[in-house]
């Protein structure tokens, strides 16, 4: 300010909502009448009386040397300049220059187009008001997206948004961005909104079977795990070429099945679909009969379950009669070997004594041929004898 002006003004920046001191510093003064005016040029105060009723302002101090108002919630309407008047012989006027702050809010996150997979999805962040304009910036693993920033004037304030396009794929799904708000009023600040990639894919279908043999009598929990984007809700479970066992229950995504039979064995089929396609995936059930020993005749039947308690009770009470059977096989085979030796023992031993009778009868003749002859026994039989 130039010297032997007798008032003087002071700008003032305040944040919207906040209260702004309007202050005049006076120079000389002698008691002449002080006037504060608005931008419109309405007077506020005429010697420090109210002249507008508005009560949000208020005179807060009034002296030679300094006259001070205060305006409490402020906003952008109220920007502009205040005229401290000093109505001397000469008029003197300042004007103080009221600058009205807004920070932004949280922005907004506004989807463009739906993010499938293989597709693009375009996001936009929107912060609606600010003054100045704010920063917008996208923000991916603590990198930031190039976007496309455009601003449009809202009186006096100002629209900022910050448009991307990403290609996603269903790994990507759930995968976090944020958009960042940064103003100078924020005092390195920032106001954040955070957004979960939401990409719509088709379902895929597993069918978790179970472990090890499956025999008659045994029970199976089949679970169908599935996967898609928006999750399917109506999961069908069917046996190809044929209906499901009456005993089948379903439950959600399991399928049971207790006391298995032959008469459960094929392919089971479990699928699911949404918007965006369907899946299925197959299991094939054996179910392995439990055939009896043939040594064991008592077992009459052969399809029963093995788990059937009464199969148990007939497997086991067979077994004393096989013993049994191969005791008595024993004892004839015994007796037979008996007889056979007995009467192989007596023939020959007839033979033998047959044998010996001849042989008696010729040595006699013998000896009364010799005696016959005359010659002596003992030499006959020692001739016999030789």
């Amino acid at each position: 300010y130039t010297r032997g002006q007798a008032v003087q003004a002071e700008n003032v920046t305040v944040l919207e909502g906040g209260t702004a001191q309007i202050s005049c510093r006076l120079q000389n003064y002698d008691g002449s009448i002080v006037v504060i005016q608005n931008p419109r040029r309405q007077t506020l105060f005429f010697n420090g009386t109210r002249a507008l009723k508005d009560d949000r302002f208020q005179m807060v101090l009034f002296t030679p040397r300094l006259v001070r108002i205060t305006l409490t919630n402020v906003s952008v309407s109220d920007e502009g300049g205040y005229f401290c008047q000093l109505y001397t012989d000469d008029t003197h006027h300042q004007v103080a220059t009221l600058s009205v702050v807004v920070p932004p809010e949280v922005p907004t996150v506004e989807v463009k187009t739906e993010a499938v997979e293989g597709g693009e999805v375009e996001l936009t962040c929107v912060s609606p008001r600010s003054k100045p304009p704010a920063t917008l910036r996208w923000v991916r693993d603590r990198r930031e997206i190039a976007g496309v920033i455009s601003q449009q004037e809202n009186g006096k304030t100002v629209s900022v948004s910050n448009t991307i396009r990403i290609p996603v794929e269903r790994k990507d799904n759930g995968v976090a961005l944020s958009c960042e708000a940064s103003h100078p009023a924020l005092v390195g600040q920032k106001r954040v909104r955070h957004y979960s990639l939401d990409v719509h894919f088709a379902p895929t279908v597993k069918i978790i079977p179970p472990q090890g043999i499956l025999r008659e009598g045994d029970s199976l929990s089949l679970t169908c795990s599935v996967t898609g984007n928006p999750l399917p809700r109506d999961i069908q479970w069917s046996r190809v070429n044929d209906t499901l066992p009456e005993r089948a229950e379903k439950t959600g995504n399991i399928l049971h099945m207790s006391r298995l039979s032959q008469s459960h064995n094929g392919t089971y089929l479990c699928q699911a679909h949404n918007n965006y396609g369907r899946a299925a995936d197959h299991y094939t059930l054996l179910v392995y009969v439990s055939v009896p020993p043939k040594s064991h005749p008592a077992i009459a039947h052969p399809t029963l379950p093995s788990s059937n308690p009464g199969a148990v009770v007939e497997t086991h009470s067979a077994v004393p009669y096989a013993m049994i059977g191969g005791i008595l096989a024993l004892l004839v085979f015994t007796v037979i070997c008996v007889l056979i030796i007995t009467i192989w023992c007596s023939v020959r031993q007839k033979g033998s004594y047959l044998t010996h009778e001849a042989s008696g009868l010729d040595e006699h003749g013998e000896v009364q041929e010799a005696f016959l002859n005359g010659n002596d026994a003992s030499q006959g039989k020692k001739e016999y004898l030789l």
